[in-house]
């Protein structure tokens, strides 16, 4: 689905005190950004927010960090974004480089919904491929931990295996996350698929100290 560009979305993201242009400054020293040493948990893809928005209203105790490098999307979410939420900011910045953005300093990693890249020479752009997982051994800050939502079945069971085979265990895994939860934030993605009774795929892992 082509998204509908924001013709005033430079503006937008120039005006906004949440948004973090130049993420690669901040390496090694993210703790400078929220002026507190609380963990900082990164969903990649954000979209338009809705999900790293209530988390972050949600628990104070937690800085998080979205994600996002398409400028129309990242405007519209950033419009979202009230006053009054100084654990959340936004990044402008692709995934292919997070490794140039965070040294060991990402407690928890969110892939809610990502490009399932289908065709199989395109496998590897898939942020659960092993160029991705290799990259978040340097991000995070302790044991790694991820948390994955999908509704794409080939990409979650890619994704599995990927997982598994550089050191991830399962602590929870459901191919209906809506059954077999109670499901509280979600993204807007998330809304409209399981809305038309397709099932989201979960899975959250972790796997021992990397660093």
């Amino acid at each position: 689905m082509r998204l509908r560009n924001v013709k005033n979305k430079q503006e937008i993201m120039d005006a906004s005190p949440y948004l973090i242009q130049n993420p690669k400054d901040y390496y090694g020293k993210w703790d400078t950004v929220f002026m507190n040493s609380n963990p900082i948990y990164l969903e990649i893809g954000m979209g338009k927010g809705k999900f790293i928005l209530e988390n972050a209203k949600q628990n104070s105790n937690v800085n998080y960090l979205g994600m996002e490098k398409q400028d129309s999307v990242l405007a519209k979410g950033l419009l979202k974004i009230e006053d009054g939420v100084p654990n959340l900011k936004v990044i402008r910045g692709d995934a292919f480089e997070i490794d140039e953005m965070f040294s060991h300093e990402i407690s928890h990693l969110y892939l809610n919904f990502s490009d399932p890249w289908p065709k199989k020479r395109h496998h590897l752009r898939r942020l659960s491929s092993k160029i991705f997982l290799e990259k978040y051994n340097s991000i995070f800050f302790k044991t790694p931990v991820i948390e994955m939502r999908t509704d794409n079945l080939d990409l979650f069971q890619y994704s599995l295996l990927q997982l598994s085979q550089h050191g991830y265990r399962f602590d929870d895994l459901s191919f209906d996350f809506h059954k077999d939860h109670e499901v509280e934030i979600t993204t807007e993605y998330e809304d409209r698929f399981s809305s038309k009774g397709n099932p989201i795929y979960y899975v959250l892992c972790h796997k021992e100290n990397v660093n």
